[in-house]
């Protein structure tokens, strides 16, 4: 008796497990992707690298620039960071010292072909990395400024703006720029780096105490030489926090 009592229990279960699993199946579920803003340092100016979509009648936005990203892979991504770093190596060719997650987008309408949430995160490359990809997508880094192609497909724009203000925001209170450098710096080469994510001039000897005091930075005990004196180079220490001590404060 007891066994005929466990297995209508068991019936009974299956029978809700088929139910919910009907009911899942019939929930329409939205596109689910990840963007990515990535950001380096080209020519003296701060760029990001921007695909160009394809062409064709299914195509939304055809032709438009966008930022890197793709649709996250159930198959080989375990979380939406996975899926991040999947689609930069794939990019860039490079692993980043840095990758933050911005935040999620959502809506009916940013995607034409469906409900569609994105993922998005940002990325920091060193100036001296190719950022050569698999050239699935022809791609070009741009400055950030009015050389951007806007307007970008979906609401890259807002996108875009969105990572741009918090990397200008972390940049107040972190020696986040330094990841933008190769792995060795001149303390003058981490100011012009500073100068350029902020958009603006940092007094010298304020700059060098900061950074000094703060000890985010260590000496490698190895020389830059050129025709001036030999150039004193960093790295970032390995135990350091990120964070310094006061925001910097504008030069008049």
């Amino acid at each position: 008796m007891k066994k005929n009592i466990h297995s209508a229990g068991q019936l009974a279960s299956a029978g809700r497990a088929a139910a919910g699993s009907k009911a899942v199946d019939a929930i329409v579920r939205p596109l689910v992707t990840v963007d990515i803003a990535i950001f380096s340092i080209r020519d003296e100016a701060l760029s990001v690298l921007l695909v160009q979509r394809g062409e064709g009648p299914d195509e939304p936005f055809p032709l438009r620039r966008a930022l890197p990203g793709g649709f996250v892979d159930v198959q080989k991504d375990a979380t939406t960071e996975a899926c991040a770093r999947r689609k930069l190596a794939a990019k860039t060719g490079v692993t980043t010292p840095y990758l933050e997650q911005l935040g999620s987008w959502g809506s009916a309408d940013r995607d034409p072909r469906d409900w569609s949430v994105t993922n998005v995160y940002f990325a920091l490359i060193a100036s001296d990395a190719s950022g050569e990809g698999d050239g699935l997508a022809p791609q070009r880094w741009f400055p950030v400024g009015p050389d951007v192609p806007r307007p970008l497909a979906f609401d890259h724009d807002e996108l875009l703006d969105a990572a741009l203000r918090r990397l200008r925001d972390k940049v107040e209170y972190t020696v986040l720029p330094a990841s933008l450098l190769p792995g060795e710096f001149t303390l003058p080469e981490l100011q012009r780096t500073f100068e350029i994510v902020l958009g603006r001039e940092l007094d010298k000897s304020a700059f060098r105490t900061r950074m000094l005091s703060a000890k985010v930075i260590e000496e490698t005990g190895n020389y830059r030489t050129s025709s001036r004196r030999p150039a004193l180079l960093y790295r970032l220490a390995e135990d350091a926090s990120r964070k310094l001590p006061a925001t910097f404060r504008k030069t008049a």
